[in-house]
């Protein structure tokens, strides 16, 4: 449960939502966010283990509108309320050159980045306007702002996503610590890829255990540093 009369305590005590919970990014983010203490939801397409008290899992549909906004509403009744929502839903299609671009990939990351999203913090937002520190945050890529041309779905998707939570970050405007967040990354990195290619620089990729470390510091950093700002976590 949410605790107002202690807001500095970073998220200890807090109501997380993370979905997209079961990739690489997203079990690093959960692990990171429960082990200080939050209380995290943990969603995803198909049910996932967790072995971890401070862990409930979820199963939801996010490209369901009505049911993400039903299991929105349980979720706050459940917990007596949202302090965060950490949207880890990803996916990529591109890879060819520009002339070349089948649409069908704009269909399925329009869905999976930026309709998901959209359903999420629809179904969330008055929750996290309730609570006194609330946390939203998205991963972006650079190629929001610089597109390149073998991924011109990908880029877009990326960018639409973006303006949806700088939407949203508008939309907390008229609240004192309430936050909606973009982290940028050029390409997340896992222990698993290291072990794989143990000779490669993997120059400028973020680990994803370097990523759930700034999201569990969003509860660190005031509000209006945060809301409505790009973070690039690229690794230098």
């Amino acid at each position: 449960m949410t605790d107002p009369s202690n807001p500095s305590v970073p998220p200890r005590g807090r109501v997380v939502v993370v979905t997209g919970s079961a990739g690489a990014a997203g079990q690093a983010v959960v692990r990171r966010l429960a082990a200080s203490g939050a209380r995290v939801v943990a969603a995803g397409r198909v049910p996932h283990r967790w072995d971890d008290e401070n862990v409930s899992p979820a199963v939801v549909d996010l490209l369901d509108a009505e049911g993400t906004r039903a299991w929105a509403d349980a979720v706050a009744a459940e917990h007596g309320g949202v302090d965060g929502l950490v949207h880890l839903v990803g996916g990529w299609r591109g890879g060819v050159p520009f002339g070349d671009t089948d649409l069908a990939d704009w269909a399925f990351l329009h869905d999976l980045l930026v309709r998901t999203l959209q359903h999420a913090t629809l179904a969330f937002h008055g929750h996290l306007r309730r609570s006194p520190r609330a946390r939203v945050a998205i991963v972006s890529q650079h190629a929001a702002r610089r597109p390149v041309q073998d991924a011109p779905a990908y880029s877009t998707a990326k960018a639409a996503a973006e303006a949806w939570t700088l939407a949203m970050a508008d939309a907390f405007g008229d609240l004192p610590d309430a936050a909606a967040t973009i982290l940028v990354v050029q390409a997340l990195l896992t222990d698993a890829m290291r072990r794989e290619h143990p000779d490669a620089p993997f120059t400028g990729l973020t680990h994803v255990d370097d990523l759930a470390a700034a999201v569990a510091g969003l509860w660190d950093r005031p509000a209006a540093r945060l809301n409505g700002t790009r973070v690039d976590l690229s690794a230098s």
